[in-house]
């Protein structure tokens, strides 16, 4: 539960895109170079650790769902909880300190879905970026795997 607390961190950094349109215009090319060569190492290290969390659940837990279908639920699970950092200001760790206002705040965005809509938009977009990715991630192979692929079969 901790892991999946603190996992959405990792794909929040491609949301720092945002913070380019105040960029000094000389200096564009660089913020948006150092930005993304973050935001990928983060996206990176993200589908790593959803891949050996997979291998964990797998030769730990007995579960019923679909691996492939859990994995999807955490993707959708990270882009809600990006939504929580990036448009009202949450944190992982105001699930600590500060709970009641956290739960109030789903609670309420549940409650009345079409209220919020905007955060289910982002949320369903956001996930679909992840879950494709992620999907490329794991089926992008360089020819060497594939050839050690095919031997192991043999």
């Amino acid at each position: 539960m901790v892991w999946l607390l603190f996992l959405p961190n990792a794909p929040y950094i491609i949301t720092d895109l945002i913070h380019l349109r105040k960029t000094n215009v000389a200096y564009l090319w660089l913020d948006i170079l150092v930005v993304l060569s973050f935001a990928l190492s983060a996206l990176f290290l993200f589908y790593l650790t959803l891949i050996d969390m997979q291998h964990l659940i797998k030769a730990n837990f007995k579960i019923k769902l679909p691996i492939a279908t859990l994995t999807n639920g955490f993707l959708f699970l990270c882009s809600f909880g990006v939504y929580l950092g990036r448009f009202l200001r949450y944190n992982s760790w105001d699930i600590i300190s500060a709970p009641q206002s956290l739960f109030t705040t789903i609670f309420n965005m549940l409650k009345a879905p079409y209220k919020h809509q905007a955060i289910w938009l982002f949320t369903l977009g956001f996930g679909c970026f992840l879950s494709l990715g992620f999907w490329m991630f794991k089926h992008i192979r360089s020819p060497q795997q594939e050839q050690t692929n095919k031997s192991a079969n043999v």
